[in-house]
Formats: C-alpha cells, structure tokens, sequence
C-alpha cells in the first residue's frame, strides 16, 4: 500500500493545483496550448488511477486483475507520453521539420507500446508474473524506457535552444519545459534499475508542479494583462465613439441634439410605426419669431444668443423630451413619457409665457402641437405636418398680438 500511496498523494496534488486548468475556461480561444496541456494532464491523471490501483491489486497478490491493470498502466504511460509531445510542439508554435518529427516520433512510440502489448499476451517480452506472481520487467520494457528518455531529451533540448531566441519575458516557460524532461530522463534512468518504485508518478508530480508555477500560471498573467489591454483599448474606442459621436450629432451653438440626430430618430419612429411598436407619440414644432431683424439690426452675436435664449426656454418646459434644432431658427420636440401625458399643460405654460414675452421683449416662440394616431398615421411625417401647419397658425396670432402693441 506505500507504493500506491505516493499515487494517492500525487493525484490529489494534481487535481487540487490543476482545478482551473482541468476546467474549460475563455484562456483557451487565446492560448491554445491550454488545450493540449489539459490533455496531457487527462493522460497523466489516468497513469496515477493505474499506478494505484496496482499498488492495491498487488499487495492482495490479485494476479488476473494486476495483469489487466499492468496494460492499462503501460497504455496510461504510453499516452502521456504522446500527449506530451503534442503539448510541446503547440507550446512552441514550431510547425517545423524538426516539431513534426518530434510529433511523429512520439505517435509512434504509442503505436509501439500498443503492438508491444499485444504481442506480450503471448510472448512475455514486456513484463511477466512468476510462479510466485511477482512482476518481472522484459527485455522491452528497458527498450521503451530508454526510447522515452530520447524522447524527453530531444524535447528538452529543442525547447531550451528555441527558448535562447525568444525575448526574457518568455524563457522561463522554455526553460521549465526543458527542466521536465530532464527530471523526467533521470527518474525514468533510475527506474530502469528500480522497476518497482513509483518513480514515474514522483517525475510527473514534480514536473506537473513546476509547470504549473512557471509556465500555466506566467500564462494566465499575460493572458489577463492581454485582457486589461482590451478592455482599456476598448473603453478609449468607446470614448472617443462617444465624442465622435457626441460632436456629429450635438448642435455647436445650443448644446442640443442636431437635424442629423433629430433624422435619426424619425427614421426610428418610422421604423417602430411600420411594426407596430410605437403607439404614442407627440411632436412640437417650434420657430423664433424676429430672429432675422434681430440679425439685421443687432448683429449676428446677439441672433446667436436669441436662439440660445429660446432654446432654453423650449428645454426647459420640456425637461423629459429631447429637443432637435432642425433649422437655424427651428426646433422641434418629441414628446416622451411625462412630458406626453402632460402636453396639454406643458404648451399652454408655454404659450403663456410667449405672451408675455411679447410685452416684455423677450425671445418668442411660435409652437404646434400634434400627436400621432395609429388609425390615420402611417409615418412621422404626417404627425409632424399637421404639428407645423399649426405652428404657422400660431406664429400668425402672435404677429397679430405684436401689431396691435
């Protein structure tokens, strides 16, 4: 039960170290070398399970069982072996002469095992169990041990020097994969003489530790730097979208949403009548009256302020309502939330105040107010041209007022 005690332990590391890793997460779309280690951990983890169990098959002298679980075992070897190298050549990137042999070599050293241990059902050239069923390695088991020391050392050696042309940042991810096949080569030594010593799973332990200290976890510091990156290069685009945007659609001289937005959100309306998703709306059509005498005899600065005046005043008694300046003394007012439900009010405020102005000589805003209605309104237009015909009606009435001043 010792022997299998050291596989107990490992597993245990492995699983508690690797959680993160053994699950999915969004760092594998950016490095797709996590995919290839996850597999490899599979293949390791799938070693320690055989390795366990044949500690405890063994120390219960179960000869048929230990049999089957010894192929298994060979097999778990096998294929973290194979795995390993395909986590390799992903890591370094190297589509290479030299990374698809190493590839190559390590499917190949699978195929082997498998058709070695087929073979072994009739000849024992892999491993055997005496008379007494105590395990006893073949003349093979040496042959494929030390094929997998070439392995490691070709891998180690090909990663450090690829890691002396990379820049510092990444050489110490090289020189830890390096490192696991150098460990992995003197543990897998030793077990040629000690073929009963779980040295295989004490390699995999240290090497997976490190690997994981060094490259997975170096990995995901650059891959949440690359993610604070992003997302500060996307909140700047955001921002300058948004200036961008607020400038092309902003009125320079009023501070207010320009025609360019005001067609904007007709279009919207218009969309949202033909769907049937708008029902209610309103629209204020405003004009100032005596902006070009004001022009003519003040001067353009004091236009520009009458405009900004009567702005102003459209905006203020309609605080829930966007407000377009469609023209150079024109304004219009889609009606929204409190605003619609309250128009009534809200314009005559309005229009009193106008009438006041007049007397006082302050800015005067001619209005017309009109509200669309799904039986007769089949676009925004409609609703706006009976809201400027009124308009016109109004400007006309307060003509009148001021002539008779």
């Amino acid at each position: 039960m010792t022997y299998s005690s050291i596989g107990i332990i490992a597993l245990l590391v492995q699983l508690i170290i690797n959680y993160d890793v053994l699950r999915k997460s969004a760092a594998d779309d950016i490095i797709p070398a996590h995919r290839s280690y996850r597999k490899f951990l599979l293949g390791v983890i799938a070693y320690y399970i055989s390795d366990i169990l044949w500690g405890i098959l063994d120390s219960f002298h179960l000869i048929g069982p230990l049999y089957a679980d010894t192929v298994v075992y060979y097999i778990a070897m096998a294929l973290s072996v194979f795995l390993w190298t395909k986590y390799v050549i992903v890591f370094l990137n190297e589509d290479t002469r030299i990374g698809k042999l190493i590839k190559t070599t390590g499917t190949l050293f699978f195929i082997m095992e498998m058709i070695v241990l087929a073979v072994n059902l009739f000849v024992p050239i892999l491993f055997r169990f005496n008379e007494k069923g105590v395990y006893e390695a073949g003349i093979v088991r040496h042959i494929m041990l030390i094929v997998q020391m070439m392995l490691f050392i070709s891998m180690s050696v090909y990663t450090l020097i690829l890691g002396r042309k990379t820049d510092e940042r990444k050489q110490l991810r090289y020189r830890t994969i390096g490192f696991f096949g150098v460990e992995m080569i003197l543990l897998v030594a030793v077990q040629l003489y000690f073929p009963l010593l779980p040295l295989y799973s004490v390699g995999y332990l240290l090497g997976t530790c490190l690997l994981h200290t060094f490259v997975l976890e170096d990995e995901k510091a650059e891959y949440r730097k690359t993610l604070e990156d992003i997302l500060r290069r996307e909140q700047k685009h955001k921002q300058e979208l948004g200036s961008a945007r607020h400038l092309a659609y902003t009125d320079p001289l009023t501070g207010i949403w320009n025609k360019h937005a005001y067609l904007e959100a007709t279009e919207r309306l218009d969309m949202g009548i033909n769907d049937g998703t708008v029902t209610e709306f309103g629209v204020i059509v405003c004009d100032l009256n005596g902006l070009k005498n004001i022009n003519d005899t003040l001067g353009h600065e004091e236009g520009d302020n009458y405009i900004k005046n009567g702005c102003m005043l459209i905006c203020d008694k309609f605080p829930n309502s966007p407000v377009y300046r469609i023209g150079g003394d024109e304004f219009a007012v889609l009606l929204e939330g409190r605003d619609y439900a309250d128009r009534n009010a809200l314009l005559l405020e309005l229009d009193r105040q106008i009438e006041g102005n007049l007397l006082s000589g302050s800015v005067v805003v001619s209005t017309g107010i009109d509200v669309f209605s799904p039986e007769r309104d089949s676009s925004f237009s409609a609703v706006f041209e009976r809201a400027d015909k009124k308009m016109y009606e109004r400007k006309r009435f307060l003509k009148s007022i001021r002539a008779g001043i």
